[in-house]
């Protein structure tokens, strides 16, 4: 489908044009404009060749139009090389490269003819570059723009190119120069040049078909319109060269017209691609797989030279200084060949050997990964239990609580035996508060952001992994802030979150025997901050720490996933948590969210400070 098509469709379900297609012309205006290029390049070129009598006019005539016309295909090529990927940009300089060589060759053909009025040498000194021009149009099929790589890969780009122009340097050498240098002869050398030139031309043709054969879609179109292209360039030069070999050409003759109608066609090719480059990223035209083209060229190509010198030795009828030069021409190619074959092959085991590291950490992160669902199910069953435990452990808490309001209500109860009650009761309280957080950490449900009071939160935190320090060199100390303003979110995930930072504490800090781990609240500007910073020996690198399956601790210990999760929760909630090595020694982590304009009196906080120090 044309981007034209896509614009139209666009608009019928009522969605606006792009700026981009609004450049475009309809589909019949187009074709319109792209019949009427025609008709004017190559019916005034046919009317020329007809009208214009033989002489220095027609010559001028034909040569100017020759050295314009790769300019317009350039114009046509070179639309498509501004896309953002970079295959389908180099693709589109090579053709335009090979139209930029063409046009050098012609234009020291027309210096000839039109500027110092003689015939053209023959050996032509544009030979070699009228031969070159093909070799980057077939270096960018290689390419296949269709598809697409996740690394650009440009070194393999460069190696391919390379040993394709040195190989087809090796067949101009081989073939071609050693009848205008070794032992000059014309009619061996226009032979020579011209059949190799056919089948230069003819692989690159082979080639427009291969890739218009198999791919579909916009991408199809533009192959076919490339595939016309070069077919009238095999024709034009064809007939041209016959015609000079029968001393029946000249400039600006009809022979021209397929040559000029080549180029007409790059410039078609080239404008229609633009026009349906949005079809050719549709996901049915792209493939993701890698060609195997490079390697093949690169490996015929390298098979080819022994077989060329074979070839030479036994079966060659040419005279003796041929042959040795075309020995020593091919011993001689052998070296960079080889250097760029071994080359590629080493760029080919540094990527499979970067291929067989990522696979190695992705399968030590996956056994990681397996380790820490199978510990996940394990919490699960733990938290199930815990959860059934503290039900049931607030059944006798909620019988003590009554039975101390009963107590407390006689009133003929003694003083000392008042003071029991209460110190009773205030334990009870506290039990019951540490089921309560048990039960809130316990629960697994869908999360529901809420207002909530972070010191309440960060508090029940607190209390949880306060339950086995007793015995340990550890001290929590909490130094909320008196009124924070509250903040929207899950109280169960930002739970976790606050408990699994303590927890890494205390574990940094029982590595060193023991330490500080300080926590406090406050406010700044529009954001509660919460700080945990401990004194034990900080952290190694305080840049990867939520990066997930990193971590520092032994097997067994820790997946490295905790912290990453801790990093999407605190995401999710809008706000931001970093990690930094204090100068004074340990570890800080900071965690930020965004409050609300709400204050929420500070309750659970100042209660745990109380209750902890009764």
């Amino acid at each position: 489908m044309s981007l034209a098509l896509t614009a139209q469709s666009a608009a019928a379900r009522g969605v606006p044009d792009s700026p981009r297609s609004s450049k475009f012309l309809s589909p019949s205006s187009a074709a319109a404009w792209i019949a009427a290029g025609w008709v004017l390049l190559v019916g005034g070129y046919v009317a020329g060749a007809l009208l214009i009598p033989p002489g220095d006019r027609l010559t001028t005539f034909g040569d100017v139009v020759q050295c314009f016309v790769p300019l317009l295909a350039n114009t046509g090529l070179l639309l498509n090389a501004a896309s953002p990927r970079w295959r389908q940009n180099w693709f589109w300089l090579l053709l335009a490269a090979g139209c930029t060589l063409w046009m050098g060759g012609q234009v020291l053909w027309t210096h000839y003819e039109v500027f110092l009025h003689q015939p053209n040498p023959n050996p032509f000194p544009g030979d070699p570059i009228f031969f070159f021009h093909t070799v980057p149009m077939i270096a960018a099929l290689t390419l296949q723009p269709q598809t697409r790589r996740t690394e650009p890969g440009r070194r393999y780009g460069l190696v391919d190119f390379g040993l394709l122009l040195i190989w087809w340097t090796f067949l101009y050498f081989f073939f071609v120069v050693p009848w205008q240098s070794v032992m000059p002869k014309r009619d061996y050398y226009n032979d020579a040049f011209n059949y190799l030139y056919l089948f230069q031309n003819s692989v690159l043709l082979i080639g427009l078909g291969a890739l218009s054969w198999k791919t579909r879609g916009a991408w199809r179109r533009t192959y076919l319109a490339l595939f016309f292209s070069s077919g009238l360039y095999l024709l034009g030069s064809t007939l041209i060269n016959a015609a000079l070999d029968r001393n029946s050409y000249h400039a600006g003759s009809l022979y021209d017209v397929p040559l000029v109608a080549s180029f007409a066609m790059f410039g078609t090719a080239g404008f229609v691609a633009y026009r349906a480059s949005a079809g050719a990223e549709a996901p049915g035209a792209v493939s993701t797989r890698n060609s195997a083209w490079p390697e093949r060229l690169a490996m015929a190509a390298l098979v080819s030279l022994p077989l060329f010198a074979l070839w030479n030795q036994i079966w060659s009828d040419a005279p003796v200084s041929v042959r040795h030069y075309r020995l020593l021409l091919t011993l001689a190619m052998m070296i960079p060949f080889d250097a760029l074959v071994f080359w590629r092959q080493h760029l080919v085991n540094c990527e499979r050997l970067d291929l067989l590291r990522t696979s190695e950490e992705s399968l030590e992160n996956l056994r990681r990964l397996q380790n820490q669902l199978v510990q996940t199910e394990k919490l699960s069953s733990l938290g199930q239990l815990a959860a059934g435990a503290a039900h049931e452990i607030n059944n006798p808490l909620t019988a003590i609580l009554g039975f101390t309001d009963v107590l407390e209500a006689d009133r003929a109860l003694a003083p000392r035996f008042r003071t029991l009650v209460e110190k009773i009761r205030a334990q009870a309280l506290r039990t019951k508060s540490l089921v309560t957080s048990l039960l809130s950490f316990a629960r697994q449900v869908p999360a529901e952001k809420v207002l909530l009071d972070i010191n309440q939160v960060l508090a029940s935190a607190v209390q949880l992994r306060s339950l086995d320090l007793r015995d340990k060199n550890v001290k929590l100390e909490f130094a909320p802030e008196t009124l924070l303003p509250g903040v929207r979110g899950d109280p169960n995930q930002l739970l976790q979150v606050f408990f699994h930072i303590i927890n890494n504490a205390v574990d940094a800090l029982e590595e060193v025997g023991g330490g500080i781990l300080a926590i406090r609240t406050l406010r700044e500007r529009h954001r509660a901050v919460v700080e945990f910073s401990d004194t034990g020996r900080g952290v190694e690198d305080p840049k990867r720490v939520f990066d997930p399956f990193y971590t520092t601790k032994p097997v067994g210990k820790g997946s490295g996933l905790g912290l990453s999760i801790c990093y999407g929760i605190v995401q999710e909630h809008g706000g931001e948590i970093t990690c930094f090595n204090r100068p004074e020694g340990g570890a800080t982590f900071r965690v930020e969210l965004p409050v609300l304009p709400v204050i929420v009196p500070q309750t659970v906080a100042s209660y745990y400070s109380a209750t902890k120090n009764s």
